[in-house]
């Protein structure tokens, strides 16, 4: 195929491709930063590189030679300051590429084992237990991790490897029980781990309501593929964490739902 003649520009096929991704990176790359710190640092980090040029063109030799120095490791520093942003990202790209419950790369880098124990969750005393806690406003906070990361859960945690019903996720989040402060895992079609300590998010744009719970549900899936349902101690309200987004107030229907979309159980 021709390019297309723009005067002093011609630009093809592959152009236009490249200019579309080239936006989709930066569209997707805005999503995880925004409302975090990292927009500062990213911010503060443009108004350095706009210097830097602005004593080249005014030939400043001392001040050009330290900030060349600054711009030399620029990559490095990148890497170091916004890790937890290139980790969501990949997250993001490897999460898409094999959620799909049959697709072939699930299967060639999870296994088979893995989908069929997925499989076997039984969403109802999930379900029935959010009900009943909702009811007597029991604060709760529970992660459906797709892969169970043992530096993330096991390692502050207490590590339970139970069968999952109702009454032992009500007694675990039981205002007298020693494990209801920190997040129930549940993976493999298992409860893995109780009293987890989960990193909080930086997102500033979160509700002033929303407490250390709605926070780290929102912060463990920013850093993991998973999903994190909420209790209010509160409000008793359910509330639903994914990708770093939280929707509140939601009924048990939409509850099941939204697990069994994650899981395409």
């Amino acid at each position: 195929m021709e390019p297309f003649d723009l005067g002093l520009f011609k630009i093809g096929v592959f152009d236009v491709i490249d200019i579309v991704l080239v936006g989709f990176i930066i569209f997707q790359i805005y999503n995880l930063i925004r409302g975090t710190i990292a927009v500062n640092i990213f911010i503060g980090l443009m108004l350095i590189y706009l210097l830097w040029i602005g004593v080249k063109a005014l030939n400043m030799q001392l001040l050009s030679g330290i900030l060349d120095k600054v711009i030399g490791v620029g990559v490095i520093a990148l890497i170091i300051v916004f890790q937890q942003e290139i980790r969501r990202f990949l997250l993001l790209i490897g999460r898409n590429t094999i959620s799909r419950k049959n697709s072939f790369w699930r299967r060639i880098l999870l296994g088979n084992t893995i989908i069929a124990d997925a499989d076997q969750l039984n969403l109802y005393p999930i379900i029935e237990a959010c009900r009943n806690m909702s009811i007597s406003k029991t604060g709760a906070l529970i992660v459906f991790a797709r892969t169970y990361e043992e530096q993330v859960y096991q390692n502050n945690g207490e590590i339970i490897n139970a069968k999952i019903s109702k009454r032992l996720l009500e007694s675990v989040f039981a205002k007298t029980s020693p494990l209801h402060d920190g997040a129930v895992v549940i993976a493999d079609g298992m409860l893995k781990a109780a009293s987890c300590i989960l990193p909080l998010t930086d997102n500033t744009e979160l509700p002033d309501q929303l407490g250390l719970r709605h926070r780290a549900a929102v912060g463990i899936t920013e850093q993991s593929d998973a999903i994190a349902i909420i209790i209010s101690e509160e409000t008793g309200y359910i509330s639903i964490a994914n990708r770093g987004k939280v929707k509140t107030n939601v009924n048990t229907e939409e509850l099941e739902r939204s697990i069994r979309k994650f899981g395409n159980w």
